[in-house]
């Protein structure tokens, strides 16, 4: 092969520049005009060289949807993290909040009633039965919890009352349970009466005030407060204010529908009074 371009190199030479020269006065006499060869070469790649494109654009177009998809995926990814960490983040702020609220109230109401021993304890259930009012808290015997304690909330209002202790829990009926009875004040008149739970209105969350003095003057609105009479309960607890006044069946006595104070149903910390000076 090297002898063959050794002694025909000469020519091979002249042969290209004779074909150059053809394809340069084809090109110059045909006015721009394609040449044969041209022509069968352009109709046959031209096809081709359009497929490959169109080719070349659709694979640039899915790389670049799927890129995007990914970046988009994975943003949504980053934000829903980062939602979850801000929300976990106003849950923790709120509970803290909730946490000293309930902590500044109790040290003003330890403040109000120093002749009151408190013991902090949280609601670990409620009662599974629609005949009863009653919950169970995480302080017993344990913590000198003893029944027939009394129960508040954060404010100082009145919860209701230890049923039963075990070393580590108790449970405790509400005010508004039919089985509860215990004396009551009038605050603005100071007169003495009777709270008395009925079942009836324990499905809407109230209770009674009964044996009312004859010339008793009632409102809707009057804060009822325990009498602390025989020593059972510590006295001057807001128990509630009446809401309704109502005449016995009989129509010789009349009584009063009491709303709560505290908050049963929302209740997630409470205070046991354990000890309390006796007012005569």
């Amino acid at each position: 092969m090297k002898d063959f371009f050794k002694h025909n190199g000469i020519l091979i030479l002249v042969i290209a520049a004779l074909l150059a020269l053809i394809a340069f006065l084809a090109s110059f006499l045909l006015g721009g005009t394609a040449n044969p060869l041209s022509n069968v070469l352009g109709v046959i790649t031209t096809p081709v060289r359009n497929g490959v494109n169109a080719l070349a654009s659709w694979v640039e177009e899915q790389y670049t949807n799927a890129f995007e998809s990914d970046m988009i995926r994975e943003e949504n990814e980053r934000l829903k993290q980062e939602n979850a960490r801000l929300q976990e983040e106003a849950r923790e702020a709120q509970a803290a909040l909730r946490e000293n609220e309930r902590l500044r109230n109790l040290l003003g109401l330890r403040e109000k009633r120093r002749d009151l021993v408190f013991e902090s304890a949280t609601v670990t259930a409620r009662a599974a039965f629609s005949w009863e009012s009653t919950f169970t808290i995480s302080k017993g015997s344990d913590a000198d919890i003893a029944a027939g304690d009394c129960v508040v909330d954060d404010y100082g209002n009145l919860v209701g009352v230890v049923r039963e202790v075990g070393l580590n829990y108790a449970t405790v009926t509400t005010v508004i349970d039919s089985s509860i009875n215990m004396g009551a004040l009038l605050e603005r008149t100071d007169d003495a009466a009777i709270l008395e739970g009925d079942f009836a209105l324990m499905t809407e969350g109230k209770l009674k005030l009964t044996y009312l003095p004859e010339n008793t003057e009632l409102m809707a609105g009057d804060t009822v407060l325990t009498s602390g009479m025989g020593g059972v309960y510590p006295s001057g607890i807001v128990v509630g204010r009446i809401e309704q006044i109502h005449t016995d069946v009989s129509g010789m006595s009349r009584y009063a529908v009491i709303v709560p104070e505290a908050d049963l149903a929302g209740l997630k910390q409470v205070f046991v009074i354990k000890d309390f000076d006796i007012v005569e």
